[in-house]
Protein backbone atom coordinates (compact mmCIF):
# COMPACT_ATOMS: atom_id res chain seq x y z
CA UNK A 1 0.00 0.00 0.00
CA UNK A 2 3.02 2.19 1.18
CA UNK A 3 4.61 1.38 -1.62
CA UNK A 4 1.95 2.39 -4.62
CA UNK A 5 1.67 5.92 -2.36
CA UNK A 6 4.81 6.57 -3.10
CA UNK A 7 5.26 5.44 -6.69
CA UNK A 8 2.01 7.69 -7.31
CA UNK A 9 3.93 10.41 -5.79
CA UNK A 10 6.39 9.97 -8.25
CA UNK A 11 4.13 9.94 -10.92
CA UNK A 12 2.85 13.38 -9.75
CA UNK A 13 6.31 14.70 -9.12
CA UNK A 14 7.04 14.07 -13.19
CA UNK A 15 4.02 15.39 -14.45
CA UNK A 16 4.41 18.42 -12.46
CA UNK A 17 7.90 18.75 -13.74
CA UNK A 18 6.82 18.31 -17.20
CA UNK A 19 4.04 21.00 -17.30
CA UNK A 20 6.17 23.36 -15.61
CA UNK A 21 9.31 23.64 -17.98
CA UNK A 22 7.02 21.87 -21.41
CA UNK A 23 6.70 24.70 -24.07
CA UNK A 24 2.69 25.86 -24.87
CA UNK A 25 1.49 24.44 -27.79
CA UNK A 26 -2.32 24.32 -27.23
CA UNK A 27 -3.28 27.07 -29.34
CA UNK A 28 -2.52 28.67 -32.68
CA UNK A 29 -5.21 31.66 -33.16
CA UNK A 30 -4.51 34.77 -34.35
CA UNK A 31 -6.70 36.48 -31.64
CA UNK A 32 -4.05 35.50 -29.21
CA UNK A 33 -2.22 38.22 -30.44
CA UNK A 34 -4.52 40.42 -28.54
CA UNK A 35 -3.85 41.32 -24.96
CA UNK A 36 -2.28 38.61 -22.64
CA UNK A 37 -3.86 35.87 -25.09
CA UNK A 38 -6.55 33.75 -24.64
CA UNK A 39 -7.87 33.43 -21.19
CA UNK A 40 -8.57 29.85 -18.94
CA UNK A 41 -11.64 30.08 -16.96
CA UNK A 42 -9.73 26.86 -15.43
CA UNK A 43 -13.31 24.97 -15.05
CA UNK A 44 -11.71 20.71 -14.56
CA UNK A 45 -12.09 18.54 -16.96
CA UNK A 46 -15.83 17.09 -15.80
CA UNK A 47 -17.10 20.59 -15.82
CA UNK A 48 -15.93 21.80 -19.25
CA UNK A 49 -18.40 19.00 -20.96
CA UNK A 50 -21.27 21.38 -19.24
CA UNK A 51 -19.96 24.46 -20.96
CA UNK A 52 -17.41 25.43 -17.87
CA UNK A 53 -19.81 25.87 -15.37
CA UNK A 54 -18.49 25.48 -12.21
CA UNK A 55 -19.12 28.64 -9.56
CA UNK A 56 -22.15 26.84 -8.01
CA UNK A 57 -20.34 23.25 -8.01
CA UNK A 58 -19.56 21.19 -5.21
CA UNK A 59 -19.02 17.73 -5.13
CA UNK A 60 -16.75 14.99 -2.89
CA UNK A 61 -15.73 13.19 -6.00
CA UNK A 62 -13.81 16.41 -7.84
CA UNK A 63 -12.15 19.49 -7.40
CA UNK A 64 -12.93 22.85 -8.48
CA UNK A 65 -11.06 25.65 -8.68
CA UNK A 66 -13.49 27.92 -10.32
CA UNK A 67 -14.90 28.74 -6.45
CA UNK A 68 -12.63 27.63 -4.03
CA UNK A 69 -16.10 27.57 -1.39
CA UNK A 70 -16.03 24.11 -3.01
CA UNK A 71 -12.82 22.62 -1.05
CA UNK A 72 -15.14 22.00 2.26
CA UNK A 73 -16.99 19.01 0.25
CA UNK A 74 -14.17 16.64 0.27
CA UNK A 75 -14.37 13.48 2.26
CA UNK A 76 -12.47 13.36 5.45
CA UNK A 77 -10.86 10.31 4.48
CA UNK A 78 -10.27 10.87 1.24
CA UNK A 79 -7.28 11.86 -1.31
CA UNK A 80 -7.86 13.70 -4.44
CA UNK A 81 -6.08 14.00 -7.36
CA UNK A 82 -6.87 15.84 -11.27
CA UNK A 83 -4.84 15.94 -14.20
CA UNK A 84 -6.03 16.94 -17.68
CA UNK A 85 -4.82 17.49 -21.09
CA UNK A 86 -6.51 18.11 -24.49
CA UNK A 87 -6.14 18.21 -28.00
CA UNK A 88 -7.88 20.95 -30.46
CA UNK A 89 -8.23 21.33 -33.92
CA UNK A 90 -8.72 24.71 -35.24
CA UNK A 91 -9.77 25.44 -38.75
CA UNK A 92 -8.66 29.48 -39.68
CA UNK A 93 -10.18 31.10 -43.00
CA UNK A 94 -10.77 34.65 -44.13
CA UNK A 95 -11.41 36.21 -47.47
CA UNK A 96 -7.88 35.28 -49.22
CA UNK A 97 -8.18 31.27 -48.13
CA UNK A 98 -8.10 28.99 -44.94
CA UNK A 99 -5.73 26.76 -42.68
CA UNK A 100 -5.82 23.94 -40.27
CA UNK A 101 -3.91 23.64 -37.21
CA UNK A 102 -3.91 20.90 -34.74
CA UNK A 103 -2.35 21.32 -31.10
CA UNK A 104 -2.16 19.75 -27.69
CA UNK A 105 -1.50 20.31 -24.77
CA UNK A 106 -1.12 19.17 -20.30
CA UNK A 107 -3.25 21.69 -19.04
CA UNK A 108 -3.46 21.30 -15.17
CA UNK A 109 -3.18 19.73 -12.17
CA UNK A 110 -4.94 19.56 -9.17
CA UNK A 111 -4.71 17.79 -5.54
CA UNK A 112 -7.20 18.04 -2.48
CA UNK A 113 -7.29 16.88 0.86
CA UNK A 114 -9.54 17.59 4.12
CA UNK A 115 -7.68 18.92 7.56
CA UNK A 116 -10.77 18.69 9.49
CA UNK A 117 -14.78 17.45 8.42
CA UNK A 118 -14.92 21.08 7.95
CA UNK A 119 -11.90 22.07 6.59
CA UNK A 120 -10.41 21.47 2.90
CA UNK A 121 -7.11 22.31 0.84
CA UNK A 122 -6.09 22.31 -2.40
CA UNK A 123 -2.91 23.39 -4.20
CA UNK A 124 -1.58 22.77 -8.23
CA UNK A 125 -0.78 24.35 -11.32
CA UNK A 126 -2.93 25.95 -13.92
CA UNK A 127 -3.49 27.95 -16.96
CA UNK A 128 -4.00 32.08 -17.04
CA UNK A 129 -3.13 32.07 -20.51
CA UNK A 130 -2.05 31.01 -23.61
CA UNK A 131 -0.75 33.04 -26.90
CA UNK A 132 1.03 31.19 -29.90
CA UNK A 133 -0.01 31.93 -33.79
CA UNK A 134 2.06 32.57 -37.01
CA UNK A 135 0.07 34.56 -39.78
CA UNK A 136 0.80 37.20 -42.61
CA UNK A 137 -1.06 39.67 -45.12
CA UNK A 138 0.40 41.43 -48.01
CA UNK A 139 -0.43 45.05 -49.19
CA UNK A 140 0.62 47.26 -51.54
CA UNK A 141 2.46 50.74 -49.76
CA UNK A 142 3.56 54.16 -51.72
CA UNK A 143 5.91 55.66 -50.03
CA UNK A 144 6.11 58.64 -51.77
CA UNK A 145 2.93 61.56 -52.69
CA UNK A 146 4.21 63.04 -55.16
CA UNK A 147 5.54 59.83 -56.67
CA UNK A 148 3.35 57.15 -57.46
CA UNK A 149 5.87 54.90 -58.99
CA UNK A 150 7.51 55.36 -55.42
CA UNK A 151 5.63 52.11 -54.36
CA UNK A 152 6.26 48.19 -53.33
CA UNK A 153 4.87 45.21 -52.03
CA UNK A 154 4.79 44.36 -48.21
CA UNK A 155 4.36 41.74 -46.88
CA UNK A 156 3.54 41.92 -42.93
CA UNK A 157 4.63 38.96 -40.85
CA UNK A 158 3.00 38.60 -37.35
CA UNK A 159 4.20 35.76 -34.87
CA UNK A 160 4.45 35.33 -30.90
CA UNK A 161 4.07 32.58 -27.89
CA UNK A 162 3.79 32.26 -24.53
CA UNK A 163 2.12 30.78 -21.36
CA UNK A 164 1.45 32.71 -18.23
CA UNK A 165 0.69 30.00 -15.53
CA UNK A 166 -0.09 30.21 -11.94
CA UNK A 167 0.16 28.00 -8.33
CA UNK A 168 -2.50 28.02 -6.44
CA UNK A 169 -2.97 27.34 -2.42
CA UNK A 170 -6.71 27.20 -1.30
CA UNK A 171 -8.39 26.22 1.68
CA UNK A 172 -12.41 26.35 2.53
CA UNK A 173 -14.16 25.67 5.97
CA UNK A 174 -17.94 25.17 6.35
CA UNK A 175 -19.80 27.23 8.97
CA UNK A 176 -23.62 27.78 10.23
CA UNK A 177 -23.82 24.09 8.35
CA UNK A 178 -25.11 25.31 5.09
CA UNK A 179 -22.84 27.85 4.04
CA UNK A 180 -19.33 27.81 2.91
CA UNK A 181 -16.05 30.43 2.26
CA UNK A 182 -12.60 29.83 0.64
CA UNK A 183 -9.80 31.55 -0.40
CA UNK A 184 -7.50 30.78 -3.32
CA UNK A 185 -3.63 32.67 -3.25
CA UNK A 186 -2.00 32.64 -6.66
CA UNK A 187 1.37 33.37 -7.90
CA UNK A 188 1.29 33.77 -11.62
CA UNK A 189 4.07 33.41 -13.94
CA UNK A 190 5.49 33.86 -17.58
CA UNK A 191 6.22 35.30 -20.69
CA UNK A 192 4.43 36.58 -23.99
CA UNK A 193 6.23 37.32 -27.06
CA UNK A 194 4.80 39.22 -29.89
CA UNK A 195 7.08 39.72 -33.31
CA UNK A 196 6.05 41.72 -36.56
CA UNK A 197 8.36 41.81 -39.68
CA UNK A 198 7.80 44.14 -42.96
CA UNK A 199 9.63 42.74 -45.95
CA UNK A 200 9.29 44.72 -48.88
CA UNK A 201 9.37 43.43 -53.29
CA UNK A 202 11.92 45.29 -54.54
CA UNK A 203 14.11 44.51 -51.65
CA UNK A 204 16.24 47.92 -51.82
CA UNK A 205 13.60 48.84 -49.47
CA UNK A 206 14.75 48.52 -45.38
CA UNK A 207 12.98 45.37 -43.68
CA UNK A 208 12.08 46.35 -40.38
CA UNK A 209 11.33 44.16 -37.75
CA UNK A 210 10.22 44.66 -33.52
CA UNK A 211 9.97 42.45 -30.88
CA UNK A 212 7.39 42.91 -27.96
CA UNK A 213 7.77 40.62 -24.71
CA UNK A 214 5.64 41.13 -21.27
CA UNK A 215 7.50 39.15 -18.71
CA UNK A 216 4.74 37.99 -15.71
CA UNK A 217 5.22 37.96 -11.99
CA UNK A 218 2.44 38.78 -9.38
CA UNK A 219 0.57 37.52 -7.16
CA UNK A 220 -3.94 37.54 -6.91
CA UNK A 221 -6.38 36.41 -4.37
CA UNK A 222 -9.53 34.75 -5.33
CA UNK A 223 -12.45 34.80 -3.17
CA UNK A 224 -15.47 32.36 -2.76
CA UNK A 225 -18.80 31.62 -1.35
CA UNK A 226 -21.21 28.82 -1.64
CA UNK A 227 -25.28 27.97 0.03
CA UNK A 228 -25.94 23.92 -0.23
CA UNK A 229 -28.74 22.53 1.32
CA UNK A 230 -30.73 18.89 0.56
CA UNK A 231 -34.61 19.55 0.55
CA UNK A 232 -36.80 16.22 1.05
CA UNK A 233 -33.79 13.92 0.45
CA UNK A 234 -33.89 13.94 -2.96
CA UNK A 235 -33.29 17.75 -3.82
CA UNK A 236 -29.74 19.06 -3.57
CA UNK A 237 -29.60 22.54 -4.49
CA UNK A 238 -26.29 25.26 -4.57
CA UNK A 239 -25.45 28.39 -5.29
CA UNK A 240 -22.31 30.00 -5.42
CA UNK A 241 -19.91 33.23 -5.73
CA UNK A 242 -17.01 34.35 -6.23
CA UNK A 243 -14.72 37.84 -6.45
CA UNK A 244 -11.24 38.57 -7.43
CA UNK A 245 -10.39 42.59 -6.29
CA UNK A 246 -8.17 44.60 -9.64
CA UNK A 247 -4.77 44.16 -8.84
CA UNK A 248 -1.57 46.06 -10.12
CA UNK A 249 1.38 43.67 -11.41
CA UNK A 250 3.84 45.70 -9.99
CA UNK A 251 6.72 42.90 -10.57
CA UNK A 252 5.41 42.50 -14.61
CA UNK A 253 8.08 44.09 -16.50
CA UNK A 254 8.10 44.29 -20.75
CA UNK A 255 11.05 44.71 -23.28
CA UNK A 256 10.56 46.40 -26.41
CA UNK A 257 13.30 45.57 -29.91
CA UNK A 258 13.13 47.37 -33.01
CA UNK A 259 15.87 45.79 -34.86
CA UNK A 260 15.68 48.55 -37.69
CA UNK A 261 16.91 51.07 -35.24
CA UNK A 262 18.94 48.84 -32.79
CA UNK A 263 16.84 50.11 -30.11
CA UNK A 264 16.29 48.23 -26.46
CA UNK A 265 14.12 49.62 -24.42
CA UNK A 266 12.99 47.86 -21.02
CA UNK A 267 9.91 49.66 -18.25
CA UNK A 268 9.62 47.99 -15.19
CA UNK A 269 6.29 47.68 -13.38
CA UNK A 270 2.78 49.65 -12.82
CA UNK A 271 2.02 49.02 -16.43
CA UNK A 272 -0.25 46.31 -16.18
CA UNK A 273 -3.33 45.48 -13.86
CA UNK A 274 -5.69 42.47 -13.69
CA UNK A 275 -9.21 43.41 -13.30
CA UNK A 276 -12.23 42.90 -10.68
CA UNK A 277 -13.55 40.07 -11.50
CA UNK A 278 -16.82 38.39 -10.23
CA UNK A 279 -19.46 35.47 -10.89
CA UNK A 280 -22.48 33.78 -9.87
CA UNK A 281 -23.81 30.54 -10.66
CA UNK A 282 -26.33 27.69 -9.13
CA UNK A 283 -26.57 23.49 -9.43
CA UNK A 284 -29.76 21.55 -8.88
CA UNK A 285 -29.81 17.64 -8.68
CA UNK A 286 -32.90 15.51 -8.89
CA UNK A 287 -32.72 11.76 -7.15
CA UNK A 288 -28.97 12.44 -7.39
CA UNK A 289 -29.61 11.66 -11.11
CA UNK A 290 -30.33 14.24 -13.14
CA UNK A 291 -28.15 17.99 -12.81
CA UNK A 292 -28.40 21.22 -14.59
CA UNK A 293 -26.56 24.16 -13.40
CA UNK A 294 -25.70 27.81 -14.77
CA UNK A 295 -23.30 30.02 -14.07
CA UNK A 296 -22.45 33.90 -15.04
CA UNK A 297 -19.35 35.49 -14.57
CA UNK A 298 -17.57 39.22 -15.49
CA UNK A 299 -14.15 40.38 -15.77
CA UNK A 300 -13.69 44.23 -16.01
CA UNK A 301 -10.89 44.30 -18.03
CA UNK A 302 -11.73 48.33 -19.36
CA UNK A 303 -10.34 49.62 -16.41
CA UNK A 304 -7.42 47.54 -15.87
CA UNK A 305 -4.18 49.09 -17.16
CA UNK A 306 -2.14 47.36 -20.38
CA UNK A 307 0.89 49.01 -21.53
CA UNK A 308 -0.13 51.31 -18.97
CA UNK A 309 -3.30 52.82 -20.54
CA UNK A 310 -6.94 51.25 -20.37
CA UNK A 311 -8.29 52.17 -23.68
CA UNK A 312 -7.26 48.40 -25.58
CA UNK A 313 -9.12 46.03 -23.66
CA UNK A 314 -12.83 45.40 -23.13
CA UNK A 315 -14.94 43.83 -20.21
CA UNK A 316 -15.47 40.28 -20.70
CA UNK A 317 -18.39 38.57 -19.82
CA UNK A 318 -19.51 34.48 -20.48
CA UNK A 319 -22.56 32.84 -19.61
CA UNK A 320 -23.07 29.00 -19.56
CA UNK A 321 -24.97 26.15 -18.92
CA UNK A 322 -25.41 22.13 -18.70
CA UNK A 323 -26.74 18.98 -17.70
CA UNK A 324 -25.52 15.94 -16.23
CA UNK A 325 -27.19 12.32 -16.13
CA UNK A 326 -26.28 9.40 -14.21
CA UNK A 327 -28.97 6.25 -14.87
CA UNK A 328 -28.92 4.97 -11.16
CA UNK A 329 -26.15 5.22 -8.90
CA UNK A 330 -27.35 2.56 -6.41
CA UNK A 331 -27.52 0.16 -9.51
CA UNK A 332 -25.39 -2.74 -9.28
CA UNK A 333 -24.99 -2.65 -12.94
CA UNK A 334 -21.87 -0.60 -14.43
CA UNK A 335 -23.69 1.16 -17.21
CA UNK A 336 -25.88 3.20 -15.21
CA UNK A 337 -23.07 4.56 -13.44
CA UNK A 338 -21.52 6.48 -16.28
CA UNK A 339 -22.18 10.18 -16.51
CA UNK A 340 -23.50 11.72 -19.38
CA UNK A 341 -23.08 15.64 -19.75
CA UNK A 342 -23.59 18.26 -21.93
CA UNK A 343 -23.24 22.30 -22.15
CA UNK A 344 -22.94 25.42 -23.72
CA UNK A 345 -21.16 28.83 -23.12
CA UNK A 346 -21.68 32.51 -24.94
CA UNK A 347 -18.98 34.80 -24.26
CA UNK A 348 -17.27 38.16 -25.72
CA UNK A 349 -13.99 39.13 -26.51
CA UNK A 350 -11.91 41.20 -24.40
CA UNK A 351 -9.78 43.23 -26.57
CA UNK A 352 -10.69 45.75 -28.92
CA UNK A 353 -10.06 46.05 -32.67
CA UNK A 354 -10.21 49.54 -34.38
CA UNK A 355 -12.84 49.01 -37.10
CA UNK A 356 -14.15 45.70 -36.69
CA UNK A 357 -17.28 44.16 -34.75
CA UNK A 358 -16.54 41.01 -33.33
CA UNK A 359 -19.60 38.65 -32.92
CA UNK A 360 -20.08 36.05 -30.11
CA UNK A 361 -17.93 33.27 -28.81
CA UNK A 362 -20.17 30.31 -28.93
CA UNK A 363 -19.07 26.43 -27.27
CA UNK A 364 -21.12 23.75 -27.53
CA UNK A 365 -19.83 20.80 -25.56
CA UNK A 366 -20.81 17.04 -24.83
CA UNK A 367 -18.98 14.72 -22.24
CA UNK A 368 -18.70 11.18 -20.61
CA UNK A 369 -17.84 10.02 -16.66
CA UNK A 370 -16.43 6.89 -16.61
CA UNK A 371 -15.76 5.13 -12.68
CA UNK A 372 -13.01 3.34 -12.38
CA UNK A 373 -14.17 -0.33 -11.09
CA UNK A 374 -14.08 -1.09 -7.30
CA UNK A 375 -13.28 2.84 -6.90
CA UNK A 376 -14.02 6.42 -6.31
CA UNK A 377 -11.93 7.42 -9.03
CA UNK A 378 -13.26 8.54 -12.21
CA UNK A 379 -12.31 9.14 -16.11
CA UNK A 380 -13.59 11.87 -18.28
CA UNK A 381 -14.02 12.75 -21.79
CA UNK A 382 -15.30 15.45 -23.08
CA UNK A 383 -15.38 16.88 -26.77
CA UNK A 384 -16.35 20.85 -27.84
CA UNK A 385 -16.84 22.81 -30.85
CA UNK A 386 -16.30 26.77 -30.76
CA UNK A 387 -16.27 29.75 -33.15
CA UNK A 388 -14.36 32.76 -32.75
CA UNK A 389 -14.56 35.64 -35.17
CA UNK A 390 -15.73 36.30 -38.62
CA UNK A 391 -13.66 35.95 -42.32
CA UNK A 392 -13.62 40.06 -42.33
CA UNK A 393 -10.48 39.39 -39.75
CA UNK A 394 -10.72 35.57 -39.44
CA UNK A 395 -12.94 33.43 -38.58
CA UNK A 396 -11.84 30.18 -35.98
CA UNK A 397 -13.62 27.11 -35.68
CA UNK A 398 -12.18 24.78 -33.33
CA UNK A 399 -12.83 21.00 -31.86
CA UNK A 400 -11.33 20.31 -29.08
CA UNK A 401 -11.07 17.70 -26.98
CA UNK A 402 -10.30 16.90 -23.28
CA UNK A 403 -9.28 13.96 -20.93
CA UNK A 404 -8.96 13.81 -17.18
CA UNK A 405 -8.30 11.46 -14.50
CA UNK A 406 -9.37 12.25 -11.32
CA UNK A 407 -7.96 9.51 -8.46
CA UNK A 408 -10.18 9.37 -5.38
CA UNK A 409 -8.83 7.53 -2.65
CA UNK A 410 -8.88 6.26 1.58
CA UNK A 411 -5.73 7.34 2.99
CA UNK A 412 -6.55 8.84 6.06
CA UNK A 413 -7.76 5.96 8.12
CA UNK A 414 -6.01 3.93 10.53
CA UNK A 415 -5.78 0.22 10.09
CA UNK A 416 -6.20 -1.93 12.50
CA UNK A 417 -3.72 -5.24 12.82
CA UNK A 418 -4.82 -8.28 14.31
Amino acid sequence: MYKNRISFLICISLIFSSLVFSQNSSTNSPYTRFGFGSMSDNANGARRALGGTSIGFRSAKEINTVNPASYSAVDTLSFMFDVGLSGMYSHFSDENGSIGKLNGNLEYINLQFPVTKFLGISAGLLPYSFSGYTFSNKERIQFSATNEADTAWATKSYSGSGTVSQFYFGVAGKFLKHFSAGINAYYMFGDISNQRATTYNPTNYNPTSQDNRISISAFRLRYGLQYFNTINGKHDISVGVFYENKMNMSGATYSKINFSQVLDTISNGGYFDLPQSFGIGAYYTLNKRLTVGADFSLQQWANAKFFGKTDSLSNRWKASAGAEFVPNSNSYRYIDHLRYRAGVNISNSYYDMIGKSLPLNIGLSVGLGIPMPKSNSILNASFEYGKIGNRSFMSENYYKITISATVNEFWFFKRKFQ
